[in-house]
């Protein structure tokens, strides 16, 4: 690899399924990585250029010296579905990021959130998906669409939301991507292209993006193909 391509990025959610993924990836392809995670005990990756730091992912004060002289930072954060009460880890946790980037002078942030974020855009979803399984995450799939108008009225920040369907615990394919400047892919009849993803497939996604300009402040829809 290039070594002007070889970046220094800060993972967090580096102990999730997606996280771990990305971290490996990252390592594969040259760059240093920082996994800042909230327990260090989970991550079984151990690398000459990864480097594990434990920081309060809701605060910038923590994050911002882990921050500095980073070139992206990617978050892959997750937060569990709730029945009763709203949802917030992923409006705190990105308030948070923003703020440490602007004091650690880092500019650029790859985070992922799903498909029918936007309230009325699983109107031509599956029977299944629109009527199951959407109401059952709506809690989360709400924040992750306050989050998205964050990052949309943020403007000093280069930012890209990532927005994969259902995630299928897999390793990264060769498989081409399909992408959509919107809440889903669509198929050509106007209905959702569906499906899941392998999670090392939005991992790889992502990090085609941390030396491109494709899709900068802006929120991409992908499957695979």
């Amino acid at each position: 690899m290039d070594k002007t391509l070889r970046m220094k990025i800060a993972v967090l959610g580096a102990t999730g399924q997606t996280g771990q993924f990305l971290v490996n990836q990252a390592l594969q392809q040259g760059h240093t990585v920082t996994a800042v995670v909230r327990n260090p005990g989970k991550l079984p990756i151990h690398h000459d250029n990864l480097k594990v730091v434990e920081a309060d992912i809701f605060s910038a004060d923590s994050l911002t010296s882990h921050f500095k002289g980073q070139d992206v930072i990617m978050s892959c954060l997750g937060f569990p579905t709730s029945i009763f009460s709203s949802v917030s880890g992923y409006t705190q946790s990105m308030q948070a990021m923003v703020s440490a980037m602007r004091e650690a002078r880092v500019n650029r942030i790859i985070t992922m959130t799903s498909w029918y974020t936007e309230p009325n855009s699983g109107t031509n979803s599956p029977y299944l998906i629109r009527f199951l399984l959407l109401p059952m995450i709506r809690s989360v799939l709400t924040n992750m669409y306050e989050m998205e108008q964050f990052l949309q009225d943020t403007k000093d920040v280069t930012w890209t939301v990532v927005r994969p369907p259902g995630l299928k615990n897999l390793p990264a394919s060769a498989q081409e991507f399909l992408t959509h400047e919107g809440y889903f892919v669509p198929q050509s009849s106007g209905q959702s292209a569906g499906g899941a993803v392998g999670r090392g497939d939005v991992a790889r996604f992502m990090l085609s993006l941390v030396s491109s300009n494709a899709w900068v402040k802006r929120g991409v829809a992908i499957t695979t193909k």
